[in-house]
């Protein structure tokens, strides 16, 4: 779990950025994983943007790069889709042929990071993913005919109750802690990003235990196979087990 630090991340500073998606799409991704490529593509790419436009580079004189282990459940073991970027906190300026400099980029203010999600939205709906009105973004097209395991997924998705007397209704949840880091997140049409966390290049360690957490998170549902029977109740936390795609993605562009 030490590869990522060691033998990928380049020794520059490191920026977590976590993308959580509406109901719809972690639905999608749940029952479809190989849009995770397509989504994942569309997200890498605003960001890289986002960066080289602080920079002050153009796309054709400057790179990026993140490393995204893909999490299929959350803190409440429910089905949820999201992404954990680990992306490097500037970019690459090509000078010359051959030889790149690191040029840092300052932290994102809040309206910058909604901003950011409002693109990510608008790509993702020229796509045709989905589709939106003033407050709300719904799927584009129905992704498949309606099955058993579907309703199950869905109870998940929303912190429903799926079978039994209590059927649809909410299941119980506590509040979250306050986050002390609140002023880099944004929400959006069902999206949110949250960019608090960050690395500086001597920060190996830290940048350590954020590459072991995101993967081994990323990867528990696919080591272990019977997870389920960790479930606290029969309702929400199912089928949070892996389908067949890679969990760990990187793009350096």
């Amino acid at each position: 779990m030490a590869l990522l630090a060691d033998n990928i991340l380049p020794q520059e500073p490191v920026r977590q950025r976590v993308l959580s998606l509406l109901f719809a799409l972690r639905y999608l991704l749940a029952i479809r994983p190989e849009f995770n490529t397509q989504m994942l593509g569309i997200v890498n790419r605003a960001i890289s943007a986002h960066l080289i436009r602080k920079a002050g580079l153009t796309r054709a004189n400057a790179a990026t790069g993140a490393v995204t282990p893909i999490q299929r459940f959350g803190s409440a073991l429910n089905l949820n889709v999201h992404f954990h970027l680990l992306v490097l906190d500037g970019v690459y300026r090509r000078d010359g042929e051959s030889r790149l400099v690191f040029v840092p980029v300052p932290s994102s203010s809040t309206e910058e990071l909604k901003g950011l999600v409002q693109r990510i939205g608008r790509s993702l709906e020229r796509s045709g993913l989905i589709t939106r009105d003033i407050d709300n973004a719904y799927l584009a097209f129905d992704p498949s005919e309606e099955a058993p395991m579907n309703g199950l997924l869905g109870s998940s998705i929303t912190y429903r109750v799926a079978t039994g007397p209590r059927e649809g209704r909410k299941v119980f949840t506590l509040p979250a802690e306050p986050d002390a880091s609140r002023r880099e997140v944004a929400e959006s049409s069902g999206f949110s990003l949250h960019a608090g966390i960050a690395a500086k290049a001597s920060q190996r360690d830290k940048i350590e235990r954020l590459a072991r957490l995101r993967e081994m998170a990323a990867s528990i549902c696919r080591r272990r196979p019977g997870f389920r029977r960790f479930q606290p109740a029969p309702t929400v936390s199912l089928l949070t087990q892996w389908p067949r795609i890679r969990t760990i993605r990187s793009a350096f562009t």
